[in-house]
């Protein structure tokens, strides 16, 4: 079994969930590690994959007499292909609770299926293993948002002011295993035969649609509104397809952890339902391809670089945050007034804003959102930062908040 190229910061939170937890399950895209993950750190479990299709019969025909001829711990690879298995997995674990018995792996989040009636509560933890994170491929143990939320951030004056080297690249590359081991041409190519293949067959597992070129075509238009205000009527109208189509098809790429919406926030909890939400290809290398920026266009100007950026380090936050705990929420900020904020981070009463810029220089306007933030949460606020490609970490006019180089989400 081929071990992981690069280490994955959530592998000691999915070995304290199996010491205590009869059944976990670590669900995330297609072809990010998770199996290579649950076999590497379990090399003494029993393996089955339903991506074998005379498992995935039997399991499907007889789930029941199935879990019962299972080893007594065991992984099970992809088992949003069988969703009938819960049950009979749920009424395993009542009979004989013990930790670690089941570790499931899915590429589509059960917890969203339709298929799946049973939610497994207070038997389950669920991890998420998302793309590789700039500071897992750097092998950097340094978390920023830790540095964040821990108020550790101060000012640091490193040099003239420069533009810093490589942002380009890691938003190019995404965070998928396999395009990080080839060139930039390769690996476009691949993102490309990664989506049609999800898109024809894992689409299948889940739901039923209407045609495959149309979800394609939806997948290829998120990633050109990557990080902007979700308009599902504007999309629908351009593709030619009903706001009901639509929505089920972006309903179906969240599920397969391709696209995410972040909601807005409002310090009234209920106005945060009917705000206007934004939307994020989760993987900024399937955003670059299929939007068709590249490297080369870092520089020109009349290439749209700020929204996918915005994506990118939406991103390496969520999952910085997944490692340090599960009571995070998440929302981006936007007033009247279009003052925005592109994250906003919250941990019970605390709140920090995230603001992202790809320009190597600040003025005193670009923490004008930051400042909004602070005054709409008041006490709740605790500080926030501008990430953007200069060099040094510099105070801006908000208490408690600093321009940060893009690049400590890494080193």
């Amino acid at each position: 079994m081929a071990k992981s190229l690069f280490p994955r910061v959530i592998a000691p939170l999915l070995l304290e969930a199996l010491s205590d937890t009869p059944v976990v399950c670590l669900l995330g895209p297609r072809q990010v590690g998770k199996t290579t993950l649950a076999r590497e750190y379990r090399p003494d479990y029993s393996y089955i994959s339903f991506d074998d299709s005379t498992l995935l019969s039997t399991a499907k025909q007889d789930p029941t007499g199935f879990v019962q001829g299972l080893p007594e711990q065991v992984i099970l690879d992809e088992v949003q292909r069988a969703p009938e298995l819960l049950p009979a997995i749920k009424a395993a674990v009542d009979q004989r609770r013990t930790p670690g018995r089941f570790l499931l792996t899915g590429s589509a989040n059960l917890l969203l299926l339709p298929k799946v009636q049973e939610s497994l509560a207070g038997r389950v933890e669920v991890l998420n293993l998302f793309p590789l994170t700039e500071q897992e491929k750097h092998r950097n143990e340094n978390s920023l948002l830790s540095a964040l939320i821990s108020g550790k951030i101060a000012p640091q004056i490193i040099g003239e002011q420069s533009v810093i080297e490589g942002v380009a690249e890691a938003v190019c590359q995404g965070g998928y295993p396999e395009p990080n081991t080839r060139s930039a041409a390769r690996a476009r190519q691949w993102h490309r035969q990664y989506l049609n293949a999800i898109i024809q067959r894992d689409v299948k597992d889940i739901a039923a649609i209407r045609d495959e070129d149309e979800m394609l075509a939806l997948m290829e238009m998120l990633a050109y509104r990557t990080g902007t205000l979700l308009n599902v009527s504007s999309m629908a109208n351009e593709l030619k397809m009903t706001r009901e189509t639509t929505e089920k098809y972006l309903s179906i790429l969240e599920r397969l952890f391709l696209v995410r919406r972040l909601s807005a926030w409002h310090r009234n909890q209920s106005k945060r339902l009917v705000k206007t939400p934004k939307v994020h290809v989760i993987d900024s290398g399937l955003a670059t391809t299929f939007s068709g920026l590249k490297t080369d266009d870092w520089n020109n100007h009349k290439s749209n670089f700020g929204p996918v950026l915005e994506s990118f380090v939406v991103q390496q936050l969520i999952c910085q945050a997944s490692w340090i705990g599960s009571d995070f929420k998440f929302s981006h900020y936007r007033d009247k007034d279009q003052v925005e904020v592109d994250l906003v981070i919250e941990r019970g009463q605390q709140l920090w804003g995230v603001e992202v810029k790809k320009a190597a220089s600040i003025n005193p306007k670009d923490s004008a959102g930051l400042a909004r933030l602070a005054a709409q949460a008041g006490k709740r606020f605790q500080g926030g930062i501008l990430l953007y490609c200069g060099n040094n970490t510099l105070p801006l006019t908000q208490d408690n908040c600093y321009a940060v180089p893009m690049n400590t989400l890494w080193q």
